[in-house]
């Protein structure tokens, strides 16, 4: 429960300190004075945004301090424990100061904290109804979390995105996995397309350099008949022939051995010539022999290279390197191993999906039963703020495959009145109706929370007369379960308070002209003045006043 709160130097408040009572305390005053100030100072507190524009003009700082009583908030207190963020015994101090410089700082109990940390703790004190929520009423996404919230199954709506999440992730794995083995199935048939290709070639480096050995022995055939021809007659056939001539030079220079011994070198030097000369011409009409012209020969060498030449150019490779392609094909083959299985991923998708529906249904027969138990009391709270034979429905509309936030999609729907068929809320409610249904609905999801502090912020906008009155009731009961703080400019909810505080904008000569805004604490004669002037504007008269005195006596309007 709150308990004390002080400001200082917050936007045209120079000092405030407020002690807390339980029950239902409202906050009036004129328009203008500052009555949402007391809520912007709670909220930075309780881990809003800040910046150095809500520094109240020629000071350095704005500081808020609030004092809670927490020791019925166990959970709150072990979250103080496991952050290390504990104070004095079922006291909670959160403080907050904002520089000129744009910097601020945060603490709990003492300790320096994050916003996110002073937010968490805000979550389990303080809950803030404000003037627009009747307005985020009209969006589905607050229509379902406030249902959830009403329902008490907030963690198990986490718990269903939290499945959706999972299964949606393993979806796109198995999607992602199947793609993968598409294109390693396209990658192995490309491969085993190649070596195919190759296999069928049956092409080796030895077989490549025998080709081109044979292509140009063959190509040049012809000139080689005819060199080993020439050679032939030139070296032995010829009448003048080369080993005919060498044999008789020899010969002669054999018989003149007798007459100079020196000729013996030269002559041996001949024969050595005679031999390897006759060896020559043997090796040549040998190669003669073997020497013909095959242009079949020829045309098959031909094929064969221009089939390499053709597989080469295929695979972009010179025609050497065609082998060792292959070996690189057939090592990728083989390093890709066989089709993916994709089957765990199926397993584990499926499982994911169990898993989500199985949470999804059982989120969806909370949400009903909420939905039935929200309808009635909503219903029948609309009997009294002047809607007789109005209905409101929590209707649960079933989504085809669900979402993140379930099986269904909430919406709220309203008869504003008997006869009507209910529509969606956005769609049929007035300004006024709406405000209306809005702030019951409000006052009925705030009975089931644990927040011990609620905050309405000028909820009663767009109602007045017996209406008021009534709408004060309902928040004067909720103030004997909760502690509630309700900012009004109505006279009917103000005087259903348990106390009440005025608020104040004057201008003060000590601080150059500068306009502050000051809260007072209000005794019974203070009250009656204030609902005076309240339900008769700048001119307060002894009727109105006596008025006044029957309002707060009744605690009720007339």
């Amino acid at each position: 429960m709150l308990k004390h709160l002080n400001i200082r130097d917050f936007v045209i408040v120079d000092r405030i300190e407020l002690d807390f009572m339980p029950g239902f305390t409202v906050l009036t005053g004129e328009t203008g004075a500052g009555k949402s100030i007391l809520i912007d100072a709670l909220t930075l507190a309780l881990g809003e945004r800040g910046d150095a524009s809500q520094i109240r003009l020629g000071c350095e700082r704005a500081e808020i301090n609030v004092t809670f009583d927490i020791s019925r908030l166990p959970d709150l207190l072990h979250w103080l424990n496991e952050n290390d963020l504990q104070g004095d015994p079922d006291i909670c101090l959160m403080r907050r100061i904002i520089e000129m410089n744009g910097r601020s700082r945060s603490y709990i109990n003492g300790h320096t904290v994050t916003l996110q940390q002073l937010r968490t703790a805000g979550d389990y004190l303080v809950a803030i109804h404000s003037q627009h929520a009747h307005q985020s009423l009209l969006q589905k996404d607050s229509q379902r979390e406030l249902l959830d919230a009403f329902s008490g199954c907030s963690d198990l709506a986490c718990a269903v995105k939290t499945a959706y999440r999972n299964w949606q992730d393993c979806y796109q794995q198995r999607i992602s996995m199947e793609k993968r083995a598409a294109d390693s199935r396209d990658k192995r048939e490309q491969l085993e397309w190649q070596l195919h290709e190759l296999s069928a070639l049956s092409f080796t480096l030895e077989e490549w350099q025998t080709l081109q050995a044979n292509h140009s022995r063959l190509s040049h055939v012809a000139s080689l008949l005819a060199a080993a021809e020439m050679g032939i007659n030139v070296l032995s056939e010829h009448e003048n022939a080369v080993l005919t001539q060498i044999n008789t030079v020899n010969s002669q220079l054999q018989n003149l051995l007798e007459y100079d011994n020196q000729l013996k070198t030269i002559t041996d030097f001949l024969d050595s010539a005679q031999i390897q000369l006759q060896e020559s011409i043997y090796a040549l009409k040998h190669y003669h022999q073997r020497l013909e012209l095959d242009p079949q020969a020829l045309q098959n060498i031909e094929q064969r290279l221009a089939a390499i030449h053709t597989t080469a150019r295929k695979f972009r490779v010179a025609p050497e390197e065609l082998p060792k392609f292959q070996e690189t094909v057939t090592h990728q083959l083989e390093a890709l191993g066989s089709d993916t299985d994709i089957s765990h991923l199926q397993a584990l998708e499926a499982a994911a999906q169990a898993d989500y529906l199985k949470r999804a249904e059982e989120l969806s027969t909370v949400r009903l039963k909420a939905g039935e138990v929200l309808s009635r009391q909503v219903s029948a709270a609309m009997q009294k703020i002047a809607m007789t034979g109005g209905e409101f429905s929590v209707a649960l509309i079933p989504l085809e495959q669900g979402n993140a936030n379930g099986l269904e999609q909430i919406e709220f729907q309203v008869a504003a009145h008997k006869g009507l068929p209910l529509r969606p809320l956005a769609k049929v409610a007035s300004g006024g109706e709406l405000s209306r249904i809005s702030l019951a609905i409000q006052v009925i999801t705030s009975k089931v929370g644990v927040v011990p502090t609620l905050v309405f912020d000028e909820v009663d906008v767009g109602i007045g007369g017996q209406v008021a009155g009534i709408v004060g009731n309902l928040l004067k009961k909720l103030g004997r379960e909760r502690q509630v703080l309700c900012i009004t400019h109505l006279p009917q909810v103000a005087a259903t308070g348990d106390q009440q505080w005025q608020v104040i904008k004057s201008d003060d000569t000590a601080e150059n002209q500068q306009v502050l805004s000051k809260i007072t604490v209000l005794d019974q004669q203070g009250r009656i003045n204030e609902i005076a002037r309240m339900l008769g504007g700048a001119k307060v008269t002894e009727v109105t006043r006596k008025h006044a005195a029957e309002m707060l006596k009744s605690g009720t309007c007339e």
